[in-house]
């Protein structure tokens, strides 16, 4: 899962982007709401992390370009400003749930987590494909009776491929979602989870579940040509 933070204080974006990536996901992060808005319309992200004080204007006015552009993006405001009025015009803007700072690193990605599900369709509770079962909620996959032993990198290249189940994913899009817009072009790192993903996939499964579709990319489940 793809998620943009929009914190112009430097140190606490570097600190929850640490935190964000050691959980599997994939991170950008702005400064500003006009580098974040130009973001937002070239990527595509699962959810964003909004500070109230820009430098450049208020996230509540990011907010409502947003919303205005039909932009249905979850948006999760984290801020110090935790008033209720200033909770109730977040809301009634369009925001997804908000924040006071400070914010326990582990109750934040709950909380991305519960806002991805409400709003994505293919962010299902419970993914099946045969006889793996794959559970974004609890961050588990499973095949029969057996737990995957699953870094937070691994499940999350496993959980957007079963989102996809049946759709051929390019080694390009698995880089942009999963490690984020600052990737080397040429980098193996695909293969290698794949690889990894494979070997303890097979360990349970009596069938292949990641194909290879030659010159295209990675499927999971049936492939239809």
């Amino acid at each position: 899962m793809k998620i943009l933070v929009i914190e112009d204080d430097q140190t606490l974006a570097k600190n929850l982007k640490q935190v964000l990536v050691k959980d599997g996901f994939a991170v950008d992060t702005s400064g500003t709401q006009e580098n974040g808005l130009a973001q937002i319309e070239i990527n595509e992200y699962d959810c964003v992390v909004l500070d109230i004080n820009l430098p450049d204007g208020s996230g509540f006015d990011l907010l409502t370009d947003l919303r205005k552009a039909e932009n249905k993006t979850p948006v999760i405001i984290v801020t110090a400003r935790g008033q209720v009025e200033d909770r109730i015009r977040g809301l009634n803007l369009g925001a997804d749930d908000y924040v006071p700072k400070p914010v326990d690193s582990n109750e934040l990605i709950a909380r991305i987590r519960a806002v991805i599900r409400r709003n994505s369709q293919s962010a299902l509770p419970v993914i099946v494909i045969g006889d793996l079962t794959v559970k974004p909620a609890q961050h588990t996959a499973s095949i029969g009776e057996f737990t995957l032993d699953l870094t937070a990198k691994e499940f999350a290249v496993l959980e957007y491929l079963a989102q996809h189940n049946g759709q051929v994913i390019t080694r390009t899009m698995l880089m942009e979602h999963i490690w984020g817009s600052n990737f080397e072009t040429f980098s193996n790192v695909v293969d290698v989870y794949i690889r990894n993903l494979r070997r303890k996939l097979e360990k349970y499964s009596k069938t292949s579940l990641i194909k290879t579709i030659r010159g295209k990319g990675y499927i999971l489940g049936k492939y239809e040509k």
